[in-house]
């Protein structure tokens, strides 16, 4: 599952950058839905800079710019299915984390941070948050000095095998406009164009 990281909804500058940059898109906003022909379309945007400014390097905007868009349209549908659910996004994702780790479902306050991706801070404030909410307990690590072991409470499992079965159902719906073969070359091209850029710029702060 793909839950979102602490920081993968901020950086509103860099996407106020690249809305005024691509016309509008890169940053969600009121052209988010606007993605068939159009004025504001990623071709006709393309086209636009082109025909007012050639040479401008357009080769990535009918690429980038439905992936913003589609992030947005994505974002804004799960933030409504884990409302519904009772649970947040950082919850969700400290969870699905425990219960994606196996049998008995604890990690350290280490390993957490590492799949996460997010800050040993950040962890911090969502374990206790979640503890003090039920969800998770805490307890000195028997394999580690000083290390610190989170666990998922019997009503943090039940959580969270609720929450991941209506944010992926939800989002297997959402999909459902592609055939199954459809979503294999998808699902590979984005997987190489990810690696790719980790590779070259790093992941996100």
């Amino acid at each position: 599952m793909a839950e979102p990281a602490d920081g993968a909804a901020g950086g509103d500058a860099g996407r106020e950058a690249g809305r005024e940059a691509t016309g509008g898109a890169a940053g969600g906003g009121p052209d988010v839905d606007a993605g068939g022909p159009g004025e504001r379309s990623a071709a006709a945007i393309a086209a636009a800079w082109q025909r007012e400014r050639p040479g401008t390097p357009t080769d990535s905007i009918e690429i980038v710019t439905p992936i913003w868009r589609l992030a947005k349209l994505f974002a804004d549908d799960r933030n409504r299915v884990l409302r519904a659910a009772g649970i947040d996004a950082a919850t969700l994702d400290l969870l699905a984390v425990l219960r994606r780790s196996g049998a008995p479902y604890a990690l350290t306050t280490r390993e957490l941070t590492r799949r996460t991706l997010v800050t040993a801070g950040a962890i911090s404030q969502r374990v206790a948050r979640a503890e003090r909410e039920g969800l998770v307990r805490r307890s000195p690590d028997p394999g580690g000095a000083r290390a610190v072991l989170v666990e998922l409470t019997p009503e943090g499992h039940a959580l969270v095998e609720r929450s991941v079965d209506a944010v992926l159902g939800r989002e297997a719906e959402l999909v459902t406009g592609l055939s199954p073969a459809e979503r294999d070359r998808l699902a590979a091209l984005l997987d190489r164009l990810l690696t790719d850029l980790h590779g070259r710029i790093g992941p996100a702060d």
